[in-house]
């Protein structure tokens, strides 16, 4: 699967992209504007990580490119890439229950932590593509 080599864009579907796991060094990119909120992402072969409005929404251990994300206040959806597996936190609502679907599979449940965050793992092999789908309950 491509990488995202100008580290982050707009879909057709109104969705985001970004994230490049072939960069050797840390490449970020800031103020990038989707439906008036600004974005920053930071993206190597270590990790990617996305922010929206200085606010942290999306990490990766090692870097990732994830496509057509769309968080909407239910439900997180991506599909993410990447050379090997990855551990991938997210940002959510604080003390909250999730549901968490790769390909349709449900994988589990996790409450989030007083912050906010969801952490999981996800097994892939090189290059291979996984649909993450993480709904509020």
């Amino acid at each position: 699967m491509a990488v995202v080599n100008e580290l982050i864009r707009k879909e057709s579907d109104n969705t985001i992209s970004f994230g490049n796991y072939d960069l050797d060094k840390k490449t970020k990119f800031s103020d990038f504007e989707h439906e008036g909120d600004l974005y920053k992402v930071k993206t190597f072969s270590e990790i990617t990580k996305l922010e929206k409005n200085g606010k942290f929404v999306y990490e990766s251990v090692p870097g990732t490119v994830v496509f057509n994300m769309l968080i909407t206040e239910n439900e997180v959806t991506f599909s993410v890439s990447t050379k090997d597996s990855a551990q991938i936190t997210l940002e959510l609502e604080a003390g909250k229950e999730y549901e968490i679907r790769r390909d349709g599979v449900i994988l589990g449940r996790m409450k989030t932590n007083l912050g906010g965050k969801l952490v999981f793992s996800i097994e892939m092999g090189c290059e291979e593509t996984a649909q993450i789908k993480v709904v509020k309950l």
